[in-house]
């Protein structure tokens, strides 16, 4: 076998685990107003709300959406409100897959809901402290199923940190609502 018959099989085996990586953990890219953040997708512990928060994206359904709701220490929220807290309709809800063992940790992406376990639909939250100690993470079921944590943030940590700083206030019944509004421009997969 010749040496350049060996280095293209390596160059197909390198090609094909790399495609089958990328197919497996998505990444994607979360244009905002503040900067970007890329995020891995977990679709191995989290395949119901990596597929839906895929679908939304690929949809173009977060373009012109908001971080509405900022507690600094706590999550950046959004994927659900335009400006002027105007709220998107959305498709159904989704499964919780909080009971996955994925903590909510710092740089952690999770669904948000209601009350109700299973109110899942658009809008998620970035976990800016370490909310595994806490409430977020499943802990039985009822009010403590927790929250399905789908991916990490791999890049923008510090936009992260930049919208978790902004000013907030009251708006339209909403509290801890940034004062000026921080548009998430698009959400791309890479």
């Amino acid at each position: 076998m010749s040496f350049r018959a060996v280095m293209t099989g390596v160059a197909l085996v390198m090609t094909l685990g790399t495609g089958t990586a990328s197919a497996q953990n998505p990444v994607v890219v979360m244009d905002t107003s503040l900067g970007s953040i890329t995020i891995e997708l977990d679709r191995a512990n989290a395949p119901i709300s990596v597929d839906n928060f895929l679908q939304y994206a690929d949809d173009g359904f977060y373009e012109g959406t908001l971080f509405h709701r900022v507690i600094s220490g706590f999550m950046i929220q959004g994927g659900g409100f335009t400006s002027g807290m105007s709220q998107k309709t959305t498709r159904d809800p989704i499964k919780n897959e909080a009971d996955n063992g994925v903590s909510n940790a710092r740089g952690t992406i999770a669904m948000a809901r209601t009350n109700v376990v299973d109110s899942a639909t658009s809008q998620f939250f970035i976990n800016h402290g370490g909310n595994n100690a806490g409430s977020l993470d499943h802990r039985g079921p009822g009010a403590a199923f927790g929250y399905a944590v789908f991916g990490h943030v791999t890049e923008g940590m510090d936009i992260v940190d930049k919208i978790a700083s902004v000013a907030t206030t009251r708006r339209e019944g909403h509290g801890d609502v940034p004062v000026e509004d921080v548009v998430i421009n698009s959400v791309t997969r890479q």
